[in-house]
């Protein structure tokens, strides 16, 4: 990043695991202006402690990818934060995998609520900040997804709701992509992740993964929309 520009971003539960670390790294940079966000900011101590020394600028508000008006409510408060900036990366990082089920024994319930909450959230999340990614000049988006997306890289009859919603949120990015030739839309796969999603069986740790992850993003260009990344760059079967 060159130090005569400046970045604004927009991630999504920012309270905890990847989307924490990715606000703590973005904030030891005094270019990054980061809108973080969570269900509940006053229960979030982890993420208000990154104030405390950020060389970055962090504004915490309120958002729950599940419901519909509190996603307006936020994006209407990021719109005051930025004033007549753009937003340079959506981060859509959120996201729920409540169970590792097959497609024999899947609960419907739950799969309505991972397709809500993994797919149907960053999509009208997107939509309701395109006014602000249009006033960028970078215009960036990234669905935080999962190699368990992937048919092609054949990972078997596991956590089939989880795999469904983000081959769903795959498909929605090449969507946004196809759609807006002007941004720069991919998904990415941060890999498995100690996190209390992953799992203390997980084989990255959330320092090392997120910052691959940030080179990746921060170096993407016009030629990289709509594709499927791992968290080192390397380029994914759909």
């Amino acid at each position: 990043m060159s130090t005569l520009e400046s970045f604004t971003w927009l991630i999504t539960g920012s309270s905890r695991g990847i989307g924490l670390e990715l606000t703590r790294q973005l904030l030891t940079s005094p270019v990054n202006t980061v809108i973080a966000t969570c269900r509940d900011p006053t229960g979030a101590s982890a993420l208000t402690a990154l104030q405390d020394g950020a060389q970055g600028t962090l504004h915490i508000i309120a958002l729950d990818v599940a419901d519909e008006v509190s996603i307006r409510t936020a994006v209407k408060e990021a719109a005051v934060i930025l004033g007549e900036r753009g937003l340079d990366y959506l981060y859509n990082n959120a996201a729920i995998n409540e169970t590792d089920d097959t497609a024999f024994s899947f609960d419907p319930a739950r799969l309505a609520r991972a397709v809500h909450i993994n797919v149907v959230g960053p999509a009208l999340l997107a939509q309701a900040c395109l006014p602000l990614l249009e006033k960028s000049t970078r215009k960036v988006v990234v669905n935080m997804t999962s190699g368990l997306a992937s048919i092609g890289l054949d990972c078997g009859p596991k956590c089939t709701t989880y795999s469904i919603s983000k081959a769903a949120l795959n498909m929605l990015t090449y969507k946004q992509a196809k759609e807006r030739s002007d941004f720069i839309v991919v998904c990415l796969d941060p890999g498995w992740v100690k996190t209390d999603m992953g799992g203390d069986g997980a084989m990255l740790e959330r320092e090392f993964s997120v910052s691959h992850i940030l080179k990746v993003v921060t170096a993407l260009v016009s030629q990289d929309t709509g594709k499927f990344f791992r968290y080192n760059g390397e380029q994914l079967p759909w």
